[in-house]
């Protein structure tokens, strides 16, 4: 048993199941502590507030259809912020870089062992960053080619595409111009190698840039 202080943990995902039987892992460690449990992301940016955890287990997509990358970048904007840890199924270029560019910690899937849950958790509340082997393997790779590798504005641009938007309903979605969106859709046709938006969502999808 640690002399120290337990790790506060705060939970954030809309299935009660899920939070359960996260609690019932990571509560089992000595050194966490589960001090709440958010089922919106909402709550959760008002929990981290009211809770003060060293670590918010933040899930990426809420049935209320608010993203856990808009909690997350709400959270970690505040002075002496914990760090949040993304857990989600979602390993999208699209859903990666916008948890990092909101200031995630780490990145973490949920077919991760309980014991590399609780080592992602102290890890992230060491304030290192704490990544799944495939989303580092992901990073690597945009990294090593950076010319070829779309922008998170692109990824978001072409997950909208793909969810059926027009370029009208795009700019609107995200207070862009149309001419904006239409140059952000040439770069993703002339980086992927296709020349229409079908095209693009099917190579994207292949190649894991976007959800299915």
């Amino acid at each position: 048993m640690t002399d120290r202080a337990p790790i506060r943990l705060l939970l954030a995902d809309d299935h009660p199941i899920v939070r359960s039987g996260l609690r019932a892992v990571l509560d089992a460690e000595p050194d966490i502590e589960v001090v709440g449990e958010a089922a919106t992301a909402s709550e959760a940016v008002r929990l981290a507030g009211e809770l003060a955890p060293d670590v918010v287990l933040m899930d990426l997509q809420f049935g209320s259809g608010s993203h856990g990358a808009d909690a997350t970048a709400q959270i970690t904007a505040r002075p002496d912020a914990p760090r949040v840890l993304i857990l989600t199924t979602y390993d999208t270029d699209a859903d990666i870089l916008a948890a990092i560019e909101a200031g995630a910690t780490g990145y973490l899937l949920k077919d991760a062992s309980p014991d590399d849950l609780a080592a992602a958790v102290r890890t992230a509340a060491a304030g290192r960053s704490a990544l799944a082997p495939a989303v580092a393997q992901r990073l690597m790779g945009r990294m090593r080619t950076p010319e070829a590798a779309l922008s998170r504005r692109e990824t978001e641009v072409l997950q909208l595409v793909a969810d059926g938007m027009s370029n009208q309903q795009i700019s609107r979605a995200l207070f862009l111009s149309q001419a904006t969106v239409k140059s952000h859709l040439v770069h993703v046709f002339t980086k992927l190698g296709v020349d229409n938006r079908t095209a693009a969502v099917a190579a994207a999808r292949r190649q894991g840039l976007i959800r299915r």
